[in-house]
């Protein structure tokens, strides 16, 4: 299954879309150069097609499996990761202070579509030491972060995030773990968190976990939660990794897909643990790395939709089948396959647009302190996650049709594809979450995040992606007067309708910078347009239909 960047695309997005030049142009990003920019991308181009890429398959047929409390990664994998490590590519938008490369967000999301097209399963690893990088720096003691901070950017180290207990799954709330203050300064933490993606490796010297627990004052529900630090070696005087903490992988979980990453049921059995943050505040402490990982999960959804897109794409052209009007005969010249790759292809880039957007907006906010780009870049954050993700799904679904029956055996690796990417809209918040929080916490500020954006996209010179932002605009404002179970009734389609808009205006801004994009803007528009307005009717429903039955009625039916 072979890859290629797709830095073309990416550096037109840059430049051309979401104006990237605003964020090099900070005192604070200011090294981020065109020809910074364009050597970062160059060979993050390089370290995926050459080097992750052919670990994709075997990721894949020869999975991570724990022998005798250890965990046996696929082939290649450390010699991955010791890659992008050595290449300082998980530091990207680090603190130089304790070794990162200073460079704005932006650019990690660039280079993490890429590494995750080539390997979604290895790229997971980085991913959330990226998370855990960025709520120590937010959070924890600067004891903490001289220690931690210089071994997890270097990639001696690797990081965690615990949350999910079998009883609590998104009710995080419901845990059980505990934290018992143990006189000297740390803590006694005990419990059992499942669904820990990298849980352990056996090419990791220490394995950092950020770990959820109640301490025994702290009050029930998320108000009375701490975070914890808990490695699996703790730590020697110099910094080095250790003795073995009281902590062990009980088991794999057998997974739809993802193979090549060993997703671990975690026991703590009084665990020593620091505290980052303050007590009974972890919940706001992690949001800093849930905040993180729901952009990059939003990539993972970007990296599988560009890298299933290109596998159908070239199937398509190397098939030949049935009559068609050119004398090669492949399928791409069939109506139903032509609009399915125009329809990959059309969604992919507005994903792509729509992450980088969301990640300028982040720069922008933490480079000059501007309310109003953290507060775009926070209601970008939970639309990037779900049509992301949902298109990364939908996108390697059309990759296997294009397939036909051969998308389904899984020599051709197009299924993989869609088994990798189907948990994406599953972790770090359900897509459904995703959709509460925006018509929830991102309409409290009565609108003013939504209308501004609405406001860019109403200033796009098209009558019928300006008449669906003044619909959005109406449905936005019927949202914000709705008692709250309608809004959640209609959040998924009220999410799918903003998306399916602002996709539009990515491709309607590409068309204007580049007349030959203009084809491929006309095609998402004459598609996505219609499903924004059937969607938005959707949203206006409310939630009486959907609780017309009851749920004894339900069951039986």
């Amino acid at each position: 299954m072979s890859y290629r960047a797709p830095l073309n695309d990416i550096r037109f997005v840059l430049d051309h879309v979401v104006g990237f030049d605003r964020v090099a142009a900070t005192d604070r990003f200011a090294e981020a150069t065109p020809d910074t920019v364009d050597a970062i991308l160059t060979e993050a181009a390089r370290l995926s097609e050459d080097v992750l890429a052919p670990l994709n398959r075997p990721g894949d047929t020869q999975p991570a499996t724990l022998e005798n409390g250890v965990v046996r990664t696929a082939p290649g994998f450390a010699e991955g990761f010791r890659a992008i490590a050595d290449g300082g590519w998980i530091g990207i938008n680090a603190d130089p202070e304790h070794g990162g490369m200073g460079l704005p967000f932006t650019l990690t999301a660039a280079v993490n579509e890429m590494m995750g097209s080539a390997c979604l399963a290895l790229q997971l690893n980085p991913l959330l030491t990226q998370g855990q990088i960025e709520a120590l720096e937010a959070h924890a003691s600067d004891d903490l972060k001289a220690l931690y901070l210089p071994k997890l950017i270097s990639g001696e180290w690797t990081g965690t995030m615990n949350l999910t207990e079998p009883q609590a799954g998104s009710d995080v709330g419901a845990l059980r773990a505990k934290a018992e203050p143990n006189g000297d300064g740390t803590y006694a933490v005990s419990g059992q968190k499942i669904y820990i993606s990298w849980g352990d490796a056996d090419f990791i010297d220490n394995v950092c976990h950020l770990v959820l627990a109640r301490l025994p004052d702290g009050a029930e529900g998320t108000k009375g939660i701490s975070l914890f630090m808990v490695p699996k070696r703790l730590p020697r005087d110099d910094g080095s990794a250790g003795d073995p903490n009281a902590l062990r992988v009980v088991s794999l979980e057998h997974k739809l897909g993802l193979h090549g990453s060993p997703t671990a049921v975690m026991e703590y059995d009084r665990a020593t643990g620091w505290l980052v943050g303050e007590p009974h505040k972890g919940m706001a402490a992690m949001f800093t790395m849930m905040n993180n990982a729901r952009v990059g999960v939003g990539v993972q959804g970007l990296s599988i939709a560009e890298a299933a897109m290109q596998h159908a794409l070239r199937y398509a052209l190397d098939r030949k089948q049935g009559k068609s009007h050119v004398p090669d005969g492949s399928i791409l010249e069939h109506a139903d396959v032509r609009r399915t790759i125009l329809s990959m292809k059309a969604r992919t880039f507005a994903v792509r647009a729509m992450c980088l957007d969301c990640a300028v907006s982040l720069d922008l906010g933490r480079a000059e302190g501007d309310a109003a780009m953290r507060a775009r870049g926070a209601f970008l954050t939970p639309i990037a996650k779900a049509y992301g993700t949902d298109t990364g799904i939908g996108v390697a679904g059309d990759g296997i049709q294009i397939h036909g029956g051969m998308g389904f055996v899984e020599e051709t690796g197009a299924a993989q594809f869609l088994r990798d990417v189907r948990v994406t809209a599953i972790y770090e918040g359900t897509n459904g979450i995703q959709a509460m929080d925006l018509v929830g916490r991102k309409l409290a500020d009565g609108g003013d995040a939504a209308f501004a954006l609405l406001d860019e996209v109403e200033q796009t010179d098209h009558d019928g992606l300006r008449a669906a932002a003044i619909e959005l605009r109406t449905l936005t404002q019927w949202m914000l007067d709705q008692p709250m179970q309608d809004r959640l009734a209609g959040s998924v389609a009220y999410l799918a309708a903003f998306a399916r808009v602002l996709a539009v205006h990515y491709h309607l801004r590409a068309a204007a910078a580049d007349a030959d994009r203009s084809r491929l803007a006309r095609f998402a528009a004459t598609c996505l347009l219609p499903e924004a307005l059937a969607e938005m009717a959707k949203a206006r429903a409310g939630a009486e239909e959907l609780y017309a039955l009851t749920t004894d009625e339900l069951a039986a039916a």
